[in-house]
């Protein structure tokens, strides 16, 4: 364990519990957002995958606000100085649905906190497991990757290709138009202040972004939202890694290709063809 980790060392088993009633107003609101008119949601209806990221949302005062938007550090999270921060990726297992309408908990555990440096700078990682339970059953198992960065130079701009590549045989794919309007109400439907996905002059200039940055979660959402629409089978695992980011500059490709029976490999595609997150999912067993 470095000294810089040591520091750190306390935060490690930390533990946070939130409970919610899943209310199906969010719900409604993320329908409304994703386009989605024929899911029926309400109560006792299943919540589907990946939107209990809709709810357990972290209502921290104003005051309490850092000037990027993100919650000051040093509570539940530990006091990493670094100041860019990222929600690099998760692997989960759906044990159960969640239902809509009916109390649920979330327990929140720091696993690891480790520190090294990249080529961008000196990077933090932090570990964090949550657990989500209704009726004291098991429904959800989600490990995530929180990742702090040093600033860097600024990130270009990216180069629009004139036709996407070819798809793979046997894959789906859906053009997501990602403008400042879809942007500000996931902003507003996960609670996230955080300046770089709605404010453009901070964006750009004290992060340095070539334009609005598109949450990670938002294009994981939408990723499974394709496997929702394609897929008829219920996911029982899930993971993705965020590879560089989107902005609200050009339309993104998402795509999904078979690759099995059970799983399927997920992609966002930037504007210049590149793989900007990649991701999997695991289909039930029939």
């Amino acid at each position: 364990m470095s000294d810089v980790t040591a520091d750190y060392a306390e935060w490690i088993g930390r533990q946070e519990t939130t409970d919610d009633d899943l209310s199906p107003t969010l719900a409604l609101a993320a329908a409304a957002v994703l386009d989605d008119t024929q899911t029926g949601l309400g109560a006792g209806s299943t919540l589907p995958p990946l939107w209990h990221w809709f709810y357990f949302l972290p209502r921290v005062p104003q005051v309490l606000l850092g000037s990027d938007g993100h919650p000051q550090r040093g509570g539940f999270m530990p006091p990493i100085p670094y100041p860019r921060r990222m929600f690099a990726g998760a692997r989960m297992h759906f044990h159960r649905p969640l239902l809509i309408g009916q109390p649920a908990r979330r327990s929140a555990t720091i696993r690891d906190v480790r520190l090294t440096s990249g080529r961008s700078g000196k990077l933090a990682f932090v570990s964090v497991l949550h657990r989500y339970y209704q009726d004291d059953q098991l429904c959800i198992e989600e490990e995530q990757d929180i990742v702090y960065r040093e600033p860097g130079p600024a990130v270009t701009r990216p180069h629009i290709l004139n036709d996407w590549p070819p798809l793979p045989a046997g894959a789906c794919a859906r053009i997501v138009t990602p403008d400042p309007r879809l942007l500000f109400r996931f902003s507003a439907l996960t609670f996230n202040a955080h300046r770089i996905h709605y404010d453009r002059p901070y964006a750009m200039k004290e992060e340095g972004y070539p334009g609005l940055v598109v949450h990670g979660p938002l294009t994981a959402v939408l990723l499974m939202e394709l496997v929702r629409q394609e897929v008829a089978r219920p996911v029982q695992e899930f993971s993705f890694r965020g590879l560089a980011p989107l902005f609200d500059l050009a339309p993104f490709r998402i795509v999904c290709t078979p690759v099995n029976e059970r799983q399927c490999a997920l992609e966002a595609q930037a504007p210049d063809g590149a793989t900007a997150m990649r991701a999997s999912v695991e289909l039930a067993p029939v």
